[in-house]
Formats: C-alpha cells, sequence, structure tokens
C-alpha cells in the first residue's frame, strides 16, 4: 500500500511547515529521510505521476512471514503504525484536499503522462509511444535489450503508428473510440481521454497512422456513432510544473 501523497502549487509551502528538512534543497526524482508532522523515518520522495510539482511518502510494508527484518529497506516511509496519524494531520491543512482517481488522472493526462494497459503495454514500442528516450545511447548500440531488433528498425525506418494528443470540443473523448481521417477511414484509437479541467475543453491520447500524426491536423473522432472534429495537439497540453532544485 501506499501512504499520503501531495501535490499541487501550495505543496511545498503545505510539507515545509512540518519538515524537519529544507524542501528547496530536494530536486524531482530524489529522495530523503526526515522527520514529517513529528514522525521520524519518513522517506520523503519528489515525484508524481500528475505533471504537478509533488512528493509522495509511502506507507511502511507489512512485514511478511518468510521475510527478514530488512525486507523493506530502502523503501521503507512512514511506520505502519503512524501513516493514519500522519494523514490525518496534513487533511487539517485547510490548503489540503482529498483526490480520488478520476482526478489524478485527468492530471496526468493534461501532463501527456501514459497510463499502462490504456496508452502502453506489451504490443507498444517505444518509438511508437515517444519514449525512446528512456533508451540510453549505449543500450541503442549495444542492442542488449527486448525488442531491440524491432524497437532500432523502427527508429531507423520510423514506425507505422505515433502516440499523440487530441483536443475537441462537445462530447467526451473516451478510450476505444476510433479515429478518422478527412475521408472518413478509421485511422488510429483513443487510449485515454477525459475533459480538462484546466483547459475548458476535451483532451485525449490515442495512436493514429504516422501520415496524420503531424500537429495541427484535423481528424474526427467517432463519439456514440457520430463524427466530431478533432485536432491533434502537442502534449503535455498542461505545462508540467516538475521542481529543480538551484
Amino acid at each position: 500500500m501506499r501512504g499520503p501523497g501531495q501535490g499541487g502549487p501550495s505543496m511545498a509551502r503545505v510539507l515545509q511547515a512540518g519538515l524537519s528538512d529544507d524542501l528547496a534543497k530536494l530536486s524531482f526524482m530524489n529522495s530523503i529521510t526526515t522527520t514529517v508532522f513529528g514522525v521520524p523515518g519518513c522517506r520523503v520522495t519528489r515525484c508524481g505521476y500528475t505533471g504537478e510539482d509533488g512528493v509522495e511518502v509511502p506507507r511502511e510494508p507489512l512485514q511478511h512471514p518468510h521475510c527478514g527484518a530488512d525486507a523493506g529497506e530502502g523503501r521503507i516511509s512512514v511506520p505502519a503504525a503512524r501513516a493514519v496519524e500522519l494523514a490525518e494531520q496534513l487533511l487539517g491543512v485547510p490548503d489540503v484536499w482529498l483526490a480520488g482517481l478520476a482526478a489524478r488522472d485527468s492530471l496526468r493526462l493534461e501532463a501527456g503522462l501514459c497510463l499502462y494497459g490504456n496508452d502502453i503495454d506489451e504490443t507498444v514500442t517505444p518509438a511508437e509511444a515517444g519514449l525512446m528516450w528512456t533508451l540510453g545511447k549505449r543500450r541503442r548500440v549495444a542492442m542488449d535489450f527486448p525488442g531491440a531488433a524491432v524497437i532500432m528498425a523502427q527508429v531507423k525506418d520510423k514506425p507505422r503508428r505515433r502516440r499523440v494528443g487530441l483536443t475537441s470540443v462537445g462530447p467526451a473523448i473516451r478510450p476505444h473510440m476510433a479515429i478518422l481521417g478527412p475521408e472518413g477511414r478509421p485511422v488510429g484509437t483513443v487510449t485515454s481521454g477525459c475533459p480538462s479541467p484546466c483547459l475548458g475543453k476535451n483532451i485525449a491520447m490515442g495512436y493514429v497512422e504516422a501520415a496524420h500524426s503531424r500537429a495541427g491536423t484535423e481528424l474526427t473522432v467517432e463519439v456514440r456513432k457520430k463524427q466530431h472534429p478533432a485536432v491533434i495537439t502537442k502534449m503535455p497540453f498542461v505545462p508540467t510544473q516538475y521542481y529543480m532544485a538551484k
């Protein structure tokens, strides 16, 4: 299980009030072990999957009967017995609100972040998904990773389909809806979609034939058997706010 996570414009100010270390020195994707609102031994990681500046404080895993005392070494954060106490202290701050899965999903989509099982899975390559940054130069040269022959061939010859962002007005775009070309022929499929609270329009992610993947391309999406205009849009839809210490 995970412990309390916090993100948003007020995160740093709210958390710093109960932190024994200087949060300004903690950059995105780094962590520290510190005291949080009187609870010692917490591992605070500046990360999250919403595009906002945030932290995650994982709950200490329950001890498995077949594991040694160090089973959680390196990832223990909030001691399990005090996780509820810490959550209640955070919720006592006026600027802190609970957020459910749908709220967090809309944020990760605004940030253009993939959801495994929707936007990426074992049938999608990094070249198609625009995730080649996950493969370092050494590994590309060595070709020592699963699927290397297929992936590097796509890098050389260009993939036939690409992950793209879409914006539209009207009915919300949802996963599995067909993306149609100018002549009405299916050219792709939506993998994630929802109304964007920040932009006041519909946003979506999906895969289309490479010929239709350029930003600004006008297509249509089939919503309840009716075609509605959509435009290929660069991602992230909303600029990310990841914090890098100076």
